[in-house]
């Protein structure tokens, strides 16, 4: 839905990187230097866009042979065609290439085109400092470059790209709030913030503040489009999600918009047809691993659990990531569940000590509903470690132990907080909420399912702490009464409400979105960093952040309107939300 203008022809210059090497950092200053305070049948295809042809539309099981090749055929194409047309226009206004490269990210085609992006958004870094940032007219240009060159990686300083907008009084000058494409640019650029940008963070009011203002003046593609930006901001949100809404309002003449369109059909229908394949295969082994059978009061929710995996690994070759993944989240759940509605503190602590003994011996003193959770948790972990060790020859079966045994001790501590009544200042009961989360067990298994090393200290870990923190305080504003169950979660909001007497709960919630806002911060630095996590881990990460508020952002009538369009269009109308997702 984001548009800000006629989008006009890019140059994109080709590079060499590899797909999985870490993560590469350049800076105009180094970072240390400046100030930071801290069961799926699917016969209906839907077109990601009205104007596609038929066959386009093709790639599924019932497809004939012949239609399969020349979808294929012409997807080939497609990436062939676009792929020409950056390298054809190298040397032209900056200005193109980055608008090209935006409309690639916000189509979710950007990652058939990592290297001919990353060669422009490095050549843009090159000419930034060979001439300075002063030299870059136009708060859009100048708001754009500043926020792909971040999200790829560089280190750009705010106060060099936006201090010439400023006041003596450090507030942006008021001609600035005229230009509305640049304000929309700006806001969007304000959401790669790290702590002690106070640039940044005054970029970030000023250009909501404004364009709140200046909606009723605007007309009515301006306003809907500046509506979606702040409620949507490109870094927060998950393009491949947003894409639907981006091309409904995306003009696309002749020329490089029309191509790349083409290509965004081609693909989403190439990708939904692989998602449908892996939900299928994930839903086939859950229903034969039987827990649900026994166990009539837990989630059965496989469509909820894959869409983590689905977005948090977009390469299409990653499907047995996704749903060995996905087996994991599963597990989560079950477990969550477990302690939340069905045992009492005697048979959580006894289940606790067994999955920290990783003995099958430990599983006969559990009660009957427990053996069965244990041995899926102990038959998934210790197939998921053998298949990595057979692939990759690393030995993972301790790391994947102790992520369930951390998680398992802390949903023991809060189940003992609950049945004793305590409750805990907040600080302490979001350290442990932060491992409850269960964020690190899904990064634990991230990490070695890309093969990205054999040790992996997440105790340490600031991307894991900022995740898991943005979904437990996400989860805890409580916008929404989510799996219809009578569980014993706690709150962040209750012990902070508890620790402040006399707040109103509106506080209480203005409050957490500010600790959200502080842990992004976080997260964005941990990123900008250098780490020693690959770019497909970072990437993946960040996916998981973005992912959160569409399965935490509840609408009045309890549903979740935007996943609910996507999970429509990626898997059809035939697939109910009803206890798929709810």
């Amino acid at each position: 839905m984001v548009s800000y203008h006629n989008p006009l022809e890019g140059q994109i210059k080709p590079s060499s990187s590899s797909h999985h090497q870490k993560s590469k950092k350049m800076s105009l200053i180094p970072l240390t230097s400046m100030a930071i305070t801290d069961n799926c049948s699917i016969t209906q295809d839907l077109s990601l866009h009205s104007n596609a042809s038929e066959h386009r539309n093709c790639p599924n099981k019932d497809c004939s042979i012949e239609y399969l090749d020349e979808f294929y055929m012409e997807h080939a194409q497609n990436l062939t065609d676009v792929k020409y047309l950056l390298k054809s226009k190298d040397g032209k206004d900056s200005l193109e290439g980055l608008i090209m490269v935006d409309t690639m990210q916000r189509l979710g085609i950007d990652n058939h085109f990592h290297e001919e992006i990353q060669s422009f958004l490095e050549s843009q870094l090159i000419t930034m400092i060979d001439t300075g940032v002063h030299q870059y007219k136009g708060l859009f240009e100048n708001s754009l470059r500043f926020r792909l060159l971040r999200q790829e990686g560089y280190y750009v300083p705010a106060d060099r790209v936006f201090g010439y907008l400023m006041a003596e009084n450090r507030k942006f000058k008021n001609i600035v709030g005229e230009d509305i494409s640049g304000l929309m640019a700006l806001y969007e650029a304000s959401q790669l913030s790290i702590k002690g940008e106070n640039i940044l963070e005054e970029a970030a009011k000023f250009s909501s503040q404004i364009l709140n203002e200046k909606m009723a003046f605007v007309d009515q593609h301006q306003d809907r489009t500046a509506r979606y930006t702040l409620r949507h901001p490109y870094h927060k949100s998950l393009a491949k999600i947003m894409a639907r809404n981006y091309i409904k309002d995306f003009n696309a003449p002749d020329g490089w918009q029309h191509a790349l369109l083409e290509l965004a059909n081609s693909d989403f229908n190439m990708v939904r047809s692989i998602h449908q394949k892996e939900l299928s295969q994930f839903s086939r082994w859950w229903k034969d691993l039987g827990l649900t059978r026994e166990l009539k009061l837990v989630r059965d929710q496989p469509l909820k659990w894959y869409m983590g995996p689905m977005a948090a690994l977009t390469d299409l070759s990653m499907s047995e990531q996704r749903i060995e993944l996905t087996k994991a989240i599963s597990l989560i759940y079950i477990i969550d569940d477990i302690f939340d509605i069905y045992g009492t503190v005697d048979e959580l602590t006894l289940f606790t000590e067994a999955v920290n003994r990783w003995d099958m011996a430990a599983m006969e003193q559990l009660p009957g509903y427990m053996k069965m959770c244990f041995k899926a948790l102990y038959d998934v972990t210790n197939e998921i470690g053998k298949m990595v060790y057979k692939k990759h020859g690393l030995n993972l079966a301790d790391s994947l132990q102790k992520s369930w045994a951390s998680l398992c001790d802390a949903f023991l501590v809060e189940a003992k907080w609950f049945a004793s009544g305590h409750l805990p200042k907040p600080e302490e009961y979001l350290r442990n909420g932060i491992v409850s989360s269960g964020m690190h067990v899904v990064l634990v298994h991230i990490f070695f399912l890309l093969r990205e090393g054999e040790n992996f200290e997440y105790e340490n870990s600031g991307i894991i702490s900022s995740l898991a923190t943005i979904l437990r305080l996400w989860d805890d504003l409580g916008s929404a009464k989510d799996e219809n169950q009578d569980g014993n979660d706690g709150s962040y909001i209750k012990c902070f409400m508890n620790e402040h007497q006399g707040i109103t709960i509106d506080i209480a919630r203005q409050h957490v979105t500010h600790m959200i806002s502080e842990a992004w911060k976080c997260l964005n630095k941990e990123c900008l960093l250098p780490n020693p996590f690959s770019a497909t881990f970072t990437k993946a990460a960040l996916n998981l952040a973005r992912m959160v508020p569409l399965m935490y952002s509840y609408d009045d009538n309890h549903r979740l309107p935007v996943l609910e369009d996507y999970i429509k269009s990626m898997f059809s109308d035939h697939i109910p939300l009803e206890g798929s997702l709810y």
